[in-house]
């Protein structure tokens, strides 16, 4: 399942999110400490684990 990343505008938090691709078109995002819905998404590093050798 995909992390997303966020920092809120209001109290200036950076938190993160774990939820599926179909979840993050529909849920409105909040910040965990102070409630606030003005959160920015970051931009953050992936990582995709195979399980192929190359």
């Amino acid at each position: 399942m995909p992390v997303y990343e966020y920092k809120c505008e209001k109290c200036d938090r950076d938190f993160s999110l774990e939820m599926k691709i179909s979840d993050y078109t529909k849920k409105k995002i909040t910040c965990p400490k102070c409630k606030s819905k003005e959160v920015k998404r970051q931009i953050s590093s992936f990582q995709t684990i195979t399980s192929k050798k190359s």
